[in-house]
């Protein structure tokens, strides 16, 4: 493992294999500075290494989960070359998200607004506090929040995503459940209780079935259904394959428990 320590970015490992990257700006709402994202990226591009890992979760310190990009920082060079370059940055980073071979599980605390809410979105799974709030708000400041709503549109709705982007409206947790924006909700002092419940159930699942289906998942749904079955069924064949998969359906055959 590099060295990936940061001020604004915190981790920690545990033995099982699950690690936490905990967004660590307070007092700027944890947005998005240049900075934390290429921290973010440097972690993802390492635990993509890593293959003692079987969870991801994205936290946060503070009231906020995430704020979105830094704004200051984005008036102090307003060019166009700059602009093309964070956003692209910004886009790598989520992408690096959805490619790397676990779960992501994002643990939203508090507001999560237009990047902030993308990154939830971009998470494979989302666990919510029952406070927490989400809207994709750049709108209101005369910024479609454009990148957003890539991930934004493939959770929700169409509707409801477009709804979300041109009012700049909040929602509650409980509607970003309802919408399928996020998995859970909980309440704040039984957050981490839910996030645990549902790292374990992952952790119970042999991790070449997890990857495989990962990596498939995504692939699919942006095929169209005919090469979507072709792919579907050739992940499934090579996954059939696997020791674990055979001992999976052994263990069911004989009703007992499999031996991972």
């Amino acid at each position: 493992m590099v060295d990936t320590t940061s001020q604004l970015l915190l981790r920690t490992d545990d033995a099982r294999g699950v690690t936490t990257l905990t967004l660590n700006r307070p007092a700027a709402f944890n947005a998005l500075s240049e900075e934390l994202l290429t921290d973010l990226q440097n972690n993802l591009d390492d635990l993509a290494q890593d293959k003692k890992l079987r969870v991801l979760i994205i936290a946060a310190i503070g009231k906020a989960f995430c704020a979105g990009h830094d704004l200051r920082e984005m008036r102090a060079d307003p060019s166009l070359h700059y602009y093309q370059k964070l956003f692209a940055q910004c886009g790598r980073m989520m992408m690096g998200i959805q490619t790397l071979h676990v779960p992501v599980i994002a643990k939203v605390q508090g507001i999560a607004t237009a990047a902030g809410c993308q990154l939830v979105a971009q998470c494979d799974l989302a666990v919510a506090s029952s406070d927490a709030r989400f809207a994709v708000s750049g709108v209101n400041l005369g910024l479609f929040c454009s990148t957003p709503s890539v991930a934004l549109s493939r959770n929700l709705s169409r509707k409801a995503a477009f709804e979300m982007l041109v009012t700049g409206d909040f929602i509650s947790a409980q509607e970003a459940m309802e919408k399928g924006l996020v998995n859970h909700v909980a309440p704040p002092d039984a957050l981490d209780a839910k996030v645990e419940e549902l790292v374990s159930k992952i952790l119970s699942k042999p991790s070449v079935a997890l990857a495989m289906g990962k990596e498939l998942f995504y692939k699919q749904l942006e095929t169209g259904i005919d090469g979507a079955y072709t792919i579907a069924a050739n992940t499934m064949a090579c996954n059939m394959m696997d020791d674990s998969a055979l001992e999976g359906v052994q263990a069911f055959l004989e009703k007992r428990s499999p031996q991972w």
